[in-house]
């Protein structure tokens, strides 16, 4: 069963280093922490990225050309529709490649979790029986065993199939429980 989401239902919330927004589309608690979350921020100019220690952070810009992310052991190029991995351990700063950006934001613990982020792009059907599944449709038509996805709306839960119309894109997380 899938529920749909619109934007309009995700939690907006500061950043937790105070320089940005997030909209929080969901998050699986366990006492008082999560051990993922899955959000949309967007990043307007340049600077630090917040740190979340012991989690792994997937990235992918959604909108816009794209970010640089300087880190100690290295540069990442986090460029439109390709995801980009990091550890919430590092001290990354943010530099915009050519003005704001919006991205999509995993962030999980990889001791508890596995987990993938993939641009899907239609025509395609995409089986998501095992696991947890999230959809972000970002263009054309999409629907979501039979349902309508709206374009900016998230289909989260399992056991459905995604279909994307040849116009279509998206992106698609998956989340499995480590045995």
């Amino acid at each position: 069963m899938f529920r749909i989401m619109s934007p309009d239902e995700f939690q907006t919330n500061p950043w937790k280093n105070g320089g940005g927004i997030t909209r929080e589309v969901a998050r699986h608690p366990v006492g008082e922490d999560w051990q993922w979350r899955i959000s949309i921020a967007e990043v307007g100019t340049d600077g630090p990225f917040s740190l979340f220690p012991g989690m792994t952070r997937i990235l992918t810009v959604i909108d816009g050309a794209g970010i640089d992310l300087l880190a100690v052991d290295g540069l990442l190029e986090a460029r439109l529709h390709r995801p980009v991995h990091f550890s919430g351990d590092q001290d990354v700063n943010a530099k915009l490649v050519s003005g704001p950006v919006h991205d999509l934001n995993l962030i999980y613990d990889a001791t508890a979790v596995e987990a993938a982020v993939n641009v899907i792009l239609g025509p395609a059907t995409v089986n998501c029986e095992a696991g947890t599944a999230g959809f972000l449709c970002l263009s054309g038509a999409v629907t979501v065993s039979g349902d309508g996805l709206p374009v900016g709306a998230f289909a989260l839960g399992t056991g459905a199939d995604i279909a994307l119309e040849a116009d279509a894109t998206g992106i698609l997380i998956t989340l499995r429980d480590r045995a």
